[in-house]
């Protein structure tokens, strides 16, 4: 049911006050890293005054803390941009302005969005919206504990390799992936070009739908936005769905395949045709992931060095300042991708690393398209295993990286995904399940998803 519709016709500044009220209520969960309470208020009055209209008048929400906004800072969960204050604000939060909504504040990440549990962020991690002893996701947690708490009825993220799905999942919102250029990155802070994608959580497809309407669309300032593609749809007749076998072995946990299962069987209920399909690549996605991605991440975080953007370190040289002002802004996720991305990069393994990831890239991409001419969407489970205990992967980084097995595939091949909740497990964690779609198919993903959400 829409949370969106319970704001629409009230008092904008009555939203807003309660909205920050659930905030101050629920600071130990460190969903948000600041408040923009004066600058929020403000836009409420001008609602109030007749003075802001639109689609989402006096709706509050919250944005990932790597969307540049006005009324505070913008840090990337990091200590490099602890006090950056921008000068302008993202495409995606102008668009929401537009139509009346009002951003409350800012979400918590990890840092420059390198990690899935947000434990990597400089000031400290959020904690889960149902088991405070459990991670929130990554690294858009923030974000999707501030819907799954209330706080909010919906909140933005970024997703370069699982980033909005898995805290999704984790919580029990809806989160969107969309097609790759969907929604502009434009006053963003970039992680990995080639899979970074603006998207949404939110406590159901409607209100994702709605806001996925409103912020997508061709950018000027974005040369890789595509045109305005995506209208909220309904589901006029039944499709044709298959369930990657390879994404539900015995390495996936068996609650995990249990959700996964019981929501497979709401969908043939409902009449859609499903069955197993093969992905062959996909157990050599998270390789090319993290192969591609560091590169880029390596060439984007350059621009950090302590002389035009972030915090300067103390120091006598110019070699001196890029160094000792690096250290100390980065975290080590940050230096390990860094190191990562630059070797794949060297003279003499470009070639056997980074065209050779490409070139498989290019093989998952042929291998999707294969399938989605055949079907019409394709289900996995969102992450192999519901949230686990803070500070149990935070040590061993391989393990951290295998929660996103299942959501860069759709990531590297531009294709839109959405997690949906689909169950709980024994402990009453949420376990939600992926939707992965063609191209420009992503109102297609949403209307699947609501008619399990309402009709099943």
């Amino acid at each position: 049911m829409s949370k969106i519709s319970n704001f629409v016709g009230v008092s904008a500044r009555k939203n807003v006050e309660a909205a920050i009220a659930k905030a101050h209520a629920n600071e130990s969960f460190h969903a948000l890293l600041s408040l923009t309470e004066t600058r929020a208020l403000e836009r409420a009055d001008a609602v109030d005054r007749g003075e802001i209209s639109g689609k989402l008048a006096g709706v509050p929400f919250v944005a990932k803390d790597n969307f540049l906004t006005l009324g505070g800072t913008t840090t990337a969960a990091s200590k490099f941009l602890e006090n950056f204050a921008a000068p302008l604000q993202a495409t995606a939060i102008e668009k929401l302005e537009a139509e009346g909504a009002i951003c409350i504040g800012k979400a918590n990440l990890d840092a420059f969005a390198h990690g899935g549990s947000t434990e990597n962020s400089a000031f400290g991690p959020t904690k889960h919206a149902f088991d405070q002893e459990r991670v929130a996701g990554g690294s858009s947690g923030g974000s999707a504990v501030a819907v799954a708490l209330g706080i909010v009825p919906f909140a933005l993220g970024t997703d370069t390799g699982g980033s909005i799905r898995q805290p999704a999942s984790f919580n029990g919102v809806v989160g969107v992936k969309p097609t790759y250029g969907t929604v502009s990155r434009y006053g963003v802070v970039a992680m990995a070009s080639s899979t970074d994608t603006i998207g949404v959580l939110a406590s159901c497809t409607d209100d994702a739908a709605l806001v996925m309407s409103i912020i997508s669309g061709k950018d000027t300032k974005d040369m890789t936005t595509l045109p305005d593609f995506f209208v909220p749809t309904k589901l006029d007749e039944k499709k044709s769905i298959g369930v990657i076998k390879e994404a539900m072995t015995d390495d996936v946990d068996p609650e995990v395949r249990r959700v996964t299962n019981e929501y497979v069987e709401k969908l043939r209920t409902d009449g859609h045709e499903v069955e197993e399909v093969s992905l062959s690549l996909l157990k050599y996605a998270l390789a090319i992931y993290y192969i591609v991605v560091p590169a880029e991440i390596s060439s984007n975080l350059g621009r950090y060095d302590g002389i035009r953007y972030g915090k300067r370190a103390e120091a006598n040289r110019l070699r001196e300042v890029y160094g000792s002002s690096r250290d100390q802004g980065f975290m080590t996720e940050n230096k390990r991708r860094i190191m990562i991305g630059s070797y794949v990069l060297s003279s003499g393994f470009f070639d056997a690393y980074y065209l050779q990831a490409q070139k498989v890239r290019t093989l998952l991409i042929n291998e999707f398209n294969a399938l989605l001419t055949t079907f019409d969407v394709l289900i996995t489970p969102v992450a192999p295993t519901p949230a686990f205990i803070l500070g149990e992967n935070t040590n061993d980084p391989i393990k951290m990286y295998l929660s996103d097995v299942m959501t860069v595939p759709a990531s590297l091949a531009g294709l839109p995904a959405i997690s949906v909740p689909a169950g709980k497990n024994e402990q009453g964690l949420p376990i939600g399940v992926q939707l992965i779609g063609k191209r420009r198919d992503d109102a297609l993903l949403l209307a699947l998803a609501k008619r399990i959400e309402e009709e099943v």
